[in-house]
């Protein structure tokens, strides 16, 4: 009896030393592995895989582990790249905290912008993402149910995304961050005319300050059905048909685009990039102004816009802008 009390002494004492060895000493790989835990996977199949995939050296101390905690795990994919004690992995499916990738949009991005870098994140392919803001203009048909593409809506700000995301899935993020916006600033109607303007403020300027007077400059000329002759809507005219070379070039001005804002009087047909709050703001409340034209900051040395009444006032202003230009030694 004695040497049997001593056998069964042993095997607990082994088995309790095995458990706390697979519980406490850390285990799991030295380079980075993902495990991708579906939507109702059971807990002894998540405990199966994360044994197969080596991030855990017991499936059964998990699953005791599971009796002891409760709660549930999330579904989703994990990233797991050192060792960490059992513990650590099971409190990780139980906050559900998921691997994502940050995709930050500036303001001012167009869909080309942001397509590029979806790609660079390895989010998607650069073409998939171009096609899908055209497919998926059912996103907003409630707002601008003649947009061509979701231009203008694909709100900037910072995302996180699984590794793998569907474009829709983006798309949706990011329209719905618009929605958000809009409502903060009371924006419920006229959605295309006042994001097409907000785009092409949001080009000229980067001058928050500047914002409402650019806007004004743009509606004053609208009201004198007066061409809005803006260079970005030029370059976007470009890129819509694939010949964008880094500069714009006589042939661009003169290019009979709907976007060439040279040619054609009014606003572009659509917007021509995705413009920030600032630029929604100015757009839905532009200054009162006389002004007519302007010289934009970015342009400029000095670091302001110069803006103007007249056509006379405006060729003092360009003639200013040349000489900070010379100034500052770089080529106009």
């Amino acid at each position: 009896m004695r040497r049997l009390f001593f056998l069964i002494l042993l095997v607990v004492l082994a088995a309790a030393g095995a458990v706390a060895y697979a519980l406490l000493i850390p285990t799991g790989p030295q380079t980075e592995t993902f495990v991708d835990i579906l939507p109702g996977t059971s807990s002894t199949e998540i405990a199966e895989q994360l044994k197969q995939q080596g991030i855990i050296r017991s499936e059964y101390v998990f699953l005791a582990l599971r009796v002891v905690k409760g709660g549930t795990l999330k579904a989703g994919e994990y990233r797991f790249d050192h060792p960490v004690r059992m513990e650590e992995v099971w409190n990780q499916l139980a906050r559900g905290d998921v691997y994502t990738v940050a995709l930050t949009i500036p303001e001012g991005s167009n869909l080309f912008d942001i397509a590029a870098k979806v790609e660079a994140a390895g989010l998607g392919s650069k073409t998939a993402f171009i096609e899908a803001t055209k497919q998926d203009v059912g996103l907003i048909s409630d707002l601008d149910p003649t947009a061509p593409s979701l231009e203008g809506y694909l709100f900037p700000d910072t995302y996180r995304f699984a590794r793998h995301p569907e474009s829709q899935e983006m798309m949706a993020a990011m329209v719905k961050r618009f929605r958000q916006a809009a409502q903060r600033i009371g924006l419920s109607s006229d959605y295309h005319r006042t994001v097409t303007l907000a785009s092409l403020v949001e080009k000229e300027t980067p001058i928050d300050a500047e914002r409402a007077l650019v806007a004004s400059v743009f509606v004053n000329r609208l009201y004198r059905n007066m061409p809005l002759m803006t260079d970005p809507s030029v370059i976007y005219a470009a890129l819509l048909e694939g010949r964008y070379r880094g500069t714009i070039y006589q042939s661009d001005l003169q290019a009979d685009s709907s976007y060439n804002t040279y040619r054609h009087a009014g606003l572009p047909p659509g917007p021509i990039c995705n413009p920030g709050l600032k630029s929604l703001e100015a757009a839905l409340h532009p200054a009162e102004t006389n002004y007519l034209y302007f010289v934009a900051a970015g342009a400029d040395p000095s670091g302001r816009s110069r803006f103007s009444a007249t056509l006379e006032e405006h060729a003092k202003d360009v003639e200013a802008y040349r000489r900070a230009v010379r100034n500052a030694g770089a080529p106009q």
